[in-house]
């Protein structure tokens, strides 16, 4: 979660502490082998200021943050809507973001810590399970979508953030030995990728009684450069195959600005919570196994604070330098790959719309564009709103329509910007025929579908299902639509990937407004919930085209 720490705003942040929404026994959940699409193949590495996955091809993160653990919950919040957890990992997925950013406390980790706030009518395979068992199953079925997860220590208790990554309550070997039991947890599981470290060090006091994070000042207990080199090393030595990412600071001396000398001529530069990464060049993180460092800045927008640069004459227009300074020169110089953890906006101000498709252009187009995971999926983040609107179903399509061509979906997971296949059926490859296809001498007809049906659960009064279906024809159905029947007595609870409405027992799925051409050979996966019988979908037809 983002706080102010620019001059004036770093003290208005003291001064006002606003609402925390920002945030045991080795167990092996078996791992899921990513997809060579958004997020590779294998465990990840890095080359230069590239991510590469286990072939040496660049992979780019586009993913989302979805918060929660962190807090008093201790688990995913949302999981107390109509949505079920699977349908938002799906519909996380068919938006094209290929990777989950999931904060967590120490608390939610300690033995005993129970998880609260679950719908158990929507959930019920949850119920009574603990906050790392419900990760389990969060990272396995992400897994299965060719997603990949990163884990974020974004506090040392639900209470709130802190400047230093240990506290008075949770020491600096508590943060590490936590760290060093998630590697061991998740150990061969290829789609867990990497820990970021601690969320959001900054600066706490003011010159020259500082006492928050600073960025290569030498003092161990305040230098958040070394306690990242010691944090890495040991998650490291657990499981070397981890991508280490590292925040910034807010102000390199971890004092607040040298306002108390009266010399304007020597304030201190200082920039967002963690995003300050200005020292990163001259004072480099040195881990132990090469190719293994990630910096992750985090950006926001007028939303969260009212910047100077907001306020510049020469706005918009002064952005790019700003980044540069901060974090871009690290990407631009080829020092080390970016990986933007947090940025996002109510798009309230008009200025942050302008200030969002700015970003995006900076991080560059394609696959080697600069990583990122945006803030948040949430819709209950008090600064920025989220990509989930209330219902934990339906889109902000504004915030979409301004991320969507930077993104780059798992295997299974929608369609994007880039060549990369999408079909979410499981079977053969492209390449290779199925029993549907017809043989490549054999002109496809103008019109075709094919459609799967899954039930992913059922409890005693209702059941949830996934439909596939793929548009076997030569042409694109834009804008496509998907009908099919169910008995009487079943009738629609919620649904996901599409607008979903019944009328009688016909049941319609929308194309929704991000996402309406289903292209030849693509595939959509409709998502529901429903009450009554278990029953799969019968008569289903693509744009009036029977399956």
């Amino acid at each position: 979660m983002p706080r102010p720490t620019v001059l004036g705003g770093a003290l208005a942040a003291l001064a006002t502490a606003a609402a925390g929404v920002l945030v045991a026994a080795a167990v092996t959940t078996s791992p899921a082998a990513a997809a060579p699409a958004g997020t590779g193949t294998g465990y990840l590495h890095t080359s230069g200021n590239k991510i590469v996955d286990s072939t040496g091809a660049t992979v780019r993160i586009t993913g989302i943050n979805w918060f929660g653990m962190e807090t008093d919950n201790k688990t995913f919040h949302g999981l107390w809507s109509n949505n079920p957890w699977r349908g938002q990992i799906d519909k996380m997925a068919s938006l094209g973001y290929n990777t989950l950013r999931v904060p967590y406390s120490n608390d939610a980790l300690k033995p005993g810590a129970t998880a609260s706030g679950v719908n158990d009518f929507v959930n019920p395979d949850l119920v009574g399970l603990s906050p790392l068992q419900i990760l389990d199953k969060v990272i396995d079925y992400a897994g299965s979508k060719g997603m990949r997860i990163i884990l974020d220590r974004h506090r040392p208790t639900a209470a709130g953030q802190s400047p230093l990554w240990y506290t008075p309550t949770v020491s600096e070997a508590t943060w590490i030995n936590d760290w060093k039991m998630l590697a061991q947890r998740y150990a061969g599981n290829t789609t867990v990728i990497g820990a970021d470290l601690h969320n959001e060090p900054h600066a706490e006091g003011t010159n020259p009684a500082a006492t928050g994070a600073c960025w290569g000042c030498g003092d161990t207990a305040r230098d958040w450069r070394l306690a990242a080199e010691r944090a890495g090393n040991a998650i490291l030595g657990v499981q070397p195959n981890w991508l280490i990412f590292v925040e910034g600071v807010s102000c390199p001396s971890g004092g607040l600005s040298n306002v108390w000398d009266n010399d304007p001529s020597n304030d201190e530069d200082c920039g967002w919570w963690g995003g300050n990464l200005s020292k990163a060049g001259q004072f480099p993180v040195r881990l132990n196994v090469a190719n293994r460092l990630v910096y992750s800045p985090h950006e926001y927008a007028t939303s969260v604070y009212e910047q100077n640069w907001f306020k510049a004459p020469e706005f918009p227009d002064n952005l790019p330098a700003i980044w540069d300074k901060y974090w871009g020169y690290l990407h631009k110089q080829n020092i080390a790959p970016i990986m933007m953890g947090e940025f996002g906006s109510t798009l309230a101000d008009p200025r942050d719309k302008v200030w969002l498709e700015k970003l995006m252009a900076y991080t560059g187009t394609g696959v080697d564009g600069m990583s990122f995971t945006y803030w948040s999926w949430n819709p209950n983040s008090g600064d920025t709103g989220g990509i989930a609107l209330d219902d934990w179903t339906t889109i902000n399509t504004a915030k979409q329509a301004i991320l969507q061509p930077y993104l780059i979906p798992p295997t299974g997971g929608g369609s994007g910007p880039t060549p990369t296949p999408t079909t979410t059926t499981p079977g053969p490859t492209p390449t290779t025929p199925g029993p549907t296809t017809p043989p490549p001498t054999t002109p496809a007809p103008s019109g075709g579908c094919t459609a799967t049906y899954r039930q992913v659960n059922a409890w005693q009064g209702g059941f949830q299902g996934e439909l596939t279906v793929t548009n076997t024809g030569t042409g694109a159905v834009n804008p496509w639509s998907v009908t099919w029947t169910w008995p009487a007595g079943v009738s629609l609870a919620s649904g996901w990937n599409a607008t979903v409405t019944q009328s009688g027992t016909t049941v319609t799925a929308a194309a929704p407004g991000w996402a309406s051409s289903l292209a030849a050979g693509a595939s959509v996966t409709v998502g529901f919930t429903a009450n009554g019988t278990a029953s799969a979908p019968g008569s289903v037809k693509l744009g009036g085209t029977a399956c």
